[in-house]
Formats: C-alpha cells, sequence, structure tokens
C-alpha cells in the first residue's frame, strides 16, 4: 500500500527530475506539474523555486515558478515572487503575466504592484529602461497595455508614441540607421553600446571598423549566441576581429550569465577553426564545474537497440558532462543484447563522438547485459546512469542484473534513467516492486537542459540535495 507520505515524496522528487523536461515555450505543459507541488508540498516548492532561480537552466520551470508564487496563497510565497520578478529581463515578465492570467486565470493585486514596480524602477533610470525598451519593445509595451499601468512622458514618447528624445537610445538607432560612414556608425554604437542584434539590422554594411565596435559592445554570451550570424559574415576572417572575439572567448570562462551548452550548440552548428572550438569546449566544462562535481564512481549505460539513435547522441552529451566533472571512476557502456566498452582519449564532446563513432542503432535490447559485464570485472560504482526507452525484451533483465551487482560488490547505488523517444515505465516499476530506488528524467529533446542533471549526480544523496533546497531563504519583499 502507498501511503500519502510516500505520494509526497515521489512528487518532490518528480519536481525535480521534471527539471529536464523542456516545455518549447509552452508553459501549460509544466503547469500541472508545478500546480500539484505548490497545492502538496508548498514549504518545499518556495525553496526549490529559490534554488532553481539560482541553478536552473530552463527558462520556462523560472517562468512558472515566480507565476505560481505571485498567484500562491501563502504571503511568504508572493513576496518571494514580487523579488524574484524585478530580476528578469522584459520578455520574461510578460510570459510570466500571460501565464498568470491565461493559466491560472487571475492576476493578484500584489503581482500588479510588482510589475509596476519593475517598470517604474527602470523608468527611473533612463539609461537602463531604455536598453530594455530597445530589446524588449514590444514585451514592455505589453506590460503597460495588458495591466493599464500608464508609462511617464519619456516611456510613453519612446515605445507608444515613436517620438524618442534626442538623449534616448532609440533616438541613437534611428540616427545609426540614417548615417553612411564607418567611422560615424562606429562612434555611435560604441557611445550608445547599441546591440549587436539590433545595430545590424540598421547598418547598411558591416565594415571591419563598424564589427569591432559591435564586438566590443556585446556580452561574452551575445558573442557566443552570434557566432554563426558573425561566421557567415565573414567578418571572422579579419584577423582584428578574429582577436577580439577570442577575447570575449576568455572572458566567457567566468561569467556566471553564460550558458553552458549554449556554447556547445554554437560549437555543432558553426563551422569555426579549431582554436575557436576548443574555447567553445574550455567554456562550456569551465561553466559545467559550477554545477558541482562527482564524487561518486558511476556507471553510464547508452542504449544502442533498434530505434534508439536519440539514446546515443543523448549519451555523448551525458558522457561530455559527466566526464569533464567526475573525480572518481566513470565507466560507459553501449548496449543492445550484448554490452559494448566506449572509452575516450580525452573529456570533450569530440573525443566521445569519436568514441561513439562505430556505435549504430540495432538488435534487441538486454538493459542487463551490460551490468552483468561490470559485476564479472568488480567494476564498482555508486550510481548508474541508463539512457533508454526501457523496452526490454531480452535477458539479462537490469533488475536481476542489478540484484546481483548488489550482491557480488556489496554496494546498492543509485539508479537514474533518462528516458528518451517514446518511451515505457517497465524497467522503473520492476525496480520499485523490489524497493530499490529509482529516479526517472525524461528528456524531450532540448539539450539545454542536460547539465540540470548534474546536481542530481553531483550530491551525496538525494537527501543532501533536497536539504540544499530547503535551505535557500525566500526572498523579502523590502516595500512594506
Amino acid at each position: 500500500m502507498v501511503t500519502n507520505n510516500q505520494n509526497e515524496q515521489d512528487l518532490r522528487l518528480e519536481m525535480l527530475n521534471s527539471l529536464l523536461t523542456t516545455p518549447h515555450r509552452q508553459l501549460e505543459q509544466v503547469a500541472q506539474l508545478h500546480s500539484n507541488m505548490i497545492s502538496q508540498d508548498p514549504l518545499f516548492y518556495g525553496h526549490l523555486a529559490v534554488w532553481y532561480q539560482k541553478h536552473g537552466d530552463v527558462r520556462d520551470h523560472q517562468e512558472v515558478f515566480v507565476g505560481n508564487l505571485l498567484t500562491s496563497s501563502l504571503e511568504t510565497h508572493r513576496d518571494a515572487g514580487f523579488m524574484m520578478l524585478q530580476e528578469f529581463p522584459p520578455y520574461q515578465v510578460a510570459r510570466i503575466v500571460d501565464f498568470m492570467k491565461q493559466q491560472k486565470d487571475k492576476m493578484p493585486r500584489s503581482a500588479r504592484t510588482a510589475v509596476t514596480r519593475y517598470l517604474k524602477k527602470r523608468e527611473g533610470n533612463p539609461q537602463v529602461f531604455d536598453r530594455a525598451a530597445l530589446r524588449g519593445r514590444k514585451a514592455m509595451k505589453h506590460l503597460y497595455a495588458t495591466l493599464h499601468i500608464k508609462p511617464n512622458p519619456r516611456a510613453d514618447a519612446i515605445l507608444f508614441k515613436n517620438k524618442p528624445p534626442e538623449d534616448s537610445l532609440a533616438y541613437a538607432l534611428k540616427k545609426l540607421a540614417k548615417t553612411e560612414t564607418p567611422s560615424e556608425q562606429a562612434t555611435i554604437i560604441v557611445t550608445h553600446n547599441i546591440p549587436y542584434t539590433i545595430a545590424v539590422g540598421a547598418v547598411k554594411q558591416l565594415t571591419p571598423m563598424v564589427v569591432v565596435a559591435l564586438i566590443n559592445s556585446m556580452s561574452p554570451q551575445e558573442v557566443i549566441n552570434n557566432l554563426k550570424s558573425l561566421q557567415s559574415k565573414g567578418v571572422m576572417d579579419n584577423p582584428d576581429v578574429k582577436a577580439l572575439i577570442t577575447q570575449k572567448l576568455e572572458k566567457a570562462q567566468t561569467d556566471t550569465r553564460v550558458s553552458a551548452m549554449k556554447s556547445r550548440v554554437a560549437s555543432n552548428t558553426t563551422e569555426l577553426d579549431e582554436d575557436t572550438q576548443a574555447q567553445l569546449n574550455q567554456i562550456m566544462e569551465t561553466q559545467i564545474k559550477q554545477k558541482g562535481k562527482i564524487s561518486k564512481p558511476t556507471a553510464l549505460l547508452v542504449d544502442k537497440s533498434s530505434s534508439m539513435d536519440n539514446a546515443i547522441e543523448v549519451g555523448k552529451q551525458i558522457a561530455t558532462l559527466v566526464s569533464g566533472v567526475t573525480e572518481a571512476d566513470l565507466y560507459v557502456y553501449a548496449f543492445d543484447t550484448m554490452p559494448y566498452p566506449v572509452t575516450a582519449k580525452g573529456k570533450t564532446l569530440a573525443d566521445w563522438e569519436k568514441a561513439f563513432e562505430h556505435i549504430t542503432a540495432g538488435n534487441a535490447t538486454s538493459v542487463g547485459a551490460p551490468v552483468d559485464v561490470m559485476t564479472k570485472k568488480k567494476q564498482f560504482v555508486e550510481q548508474f546512469i541508463v539512457i533508454t526507452d526501457e523496452g526490454e525484451n531480452t535477458p539479462p533483465y537490469f533488475d536481476s542484473a542489478f540484484e546481483n551487482y548488489c550482491k557480488q560488490l556489496k554496494v546498492i547505488p543509485n539508479v537514474i534513467i533518462v528516458k528518451v523517444g517514446y518511451s515505457y515505465d517497465h524497467i522503473e516499476k520492476k525496480l520499485r516492486e523490489k524497493k530499490i530506488q529509482v529516479d526517472t528524467l525524461e528528456f524531450k529533446g532540448d539539450y539545454y537542459s542536460l547539465p540540470n542533471l548534474i546536481p542530481l549526480l553531483a550530491r551525496p544523496s538525494r537527501l543532501d540535495l533536497l536539504m540544499e533546497i530547503m535551505e535557500m531563504e525566500l526572498p523579502k519583499r523590502d516595500d512594506k
């Protein structure tokens, strides 16, 4: 019989595990899970929201957390949501407002006050407002209009009347579009720090002088985001431009605002020179290490049976992530009905791509096969990561092989199943019937979310992670 306490524990773990699920800009897909959590364990939910704001990578979850806090019946939640909302860029604030109105069907007075404070604080600093309006013009207009918040005269002139004052960034952008000479364009870009994505649409020709000015004004993350665009325009062939990009990428290693997987995606989707590729790999490795170090010996089992091409690709990514932060043994096996040891010469994605080079999907599935081999070889681990759809159909089966492994090596490892494709629950059910603890993470295609796996693997136990979350203090509203 399952008790209520067990249900609540499962829900907490389900919420943690769901942080690998990708909503693809559709917040309603995670709304029900968040709703269940906040109703059944509101205390944990509040702390988890704060923890995820700091450690999480999926913006959709961050937005749903704040939307739920702002509409919560608990004053501590509403106060925390009030303060957390102030940290978002305008487009996310607009999405949070739409989530509350469309999914929660309410817009509490305190939430409206939070947005009003957000806008008025930016109005009070013309430089901050101008940059927010330039980057998120549509979102800013939406916030004023949908909540019937009256803009001050300057904001009204910039956003609604299209008559920006001469000291505004919007006016400088208009001037940039009319300027013909590269030196004048570069001066305007540098003086007003106009973002690359906006300036590139205003200038008719990207001369080296203009490009240098643009890159100087870019953050390390913006350089990474726009590498493909810069490459396609041929500007990276210029030695001076290339040197500037190299400097920006060096800073990206320690910049806390840089997304680890965005450097991976940039590396995968852009034809870059070897030095730049190496820099992007180094950025990812450094950023991932900030999420924690794995001190427990680990086994990564990657399903290569029929239709498991996606599992192989995910396996390469997770192998890269884990090998970059592990301080203990890492054993990697691909498997169908037999295991294939996979060994990389290094820790980069290129190294793991090479290691998996001849691993192709095909044949039936025996998830227990690599576990049996590890038992025979006495390969001791404290956690298994299994990437599979759980469609096991051939012995040795995982639950039996795992029990024998525990008996022979006198250890009870944690089991994390990363579910890919059209998945089942066959293996996890078998393990739970035998009172074996298993966590399941559903991967739905967004590689940006994979670094969320590291905190689950880096803590000595799940309880340590849960207690770390509970120790996060909820921010208190400072205007009461």
